[in-house]
């Protein structure tokens, strides 16, 4: 794993809401808004970008965990940036705090965890997991 970051450091990524980011459900469409679990993959996406930067060709990431706090909607059409701050780097996990917003007006508080691992103990984990 790559040395790279410090806490505080930022990553910022945009997002535009589209039609297949609404929350919706296998009974249908409950709004036509940005629904929270489309803006957790986003937030997800966004703490990832280190970790992108972090690993070594032998490594990948693996989420450990999302905290969301919607607190407004995003509109189909709306630019969306996440912008991630590392809180806590310790050993082979980074954790970010994820700020999502829509110009000014903050629609999301969000916190992620990551952990960069190598790929074959990865992949050793999931082989146990199918056989068990």
């Amino acid at each position: 794993m790559k040395a790279l970051y410090k806490v505080g450091d930022q990553k910022t990524f945009q997002k535009t809401v589209d039609v297949q980011d609404i929350a919706q459900f296998e009974s249908g469409t409950v709004h036509n808004v940005y629904g929270t679990f489309a803006l957790g993959r986003d937030a997800e996406w966004s703490s990832r970008l280190f970790v992108l930067d972090m690993k070594e060709a032998d490594e990948e990431g693996i989420g450990t965990f999302l905290n969301i706090e919607h607190q407004s909607p995003a509109l189909i059409g709306q630019t969306v940036t996440f912008t991630a701050t590392i809180t806590l780097l310790e050993k082979n996990s980074i954790h970010c705090k994820v700020i999502a917003s829509v110009d000014n007006r903050v629609i999301a508080n969000c916190s992620t965890g990551q952990k960069i691992i190598k790929k074959d103990k990865l992949e050793n984990l999931f082989q146990q997991i199918a056989h068990s």
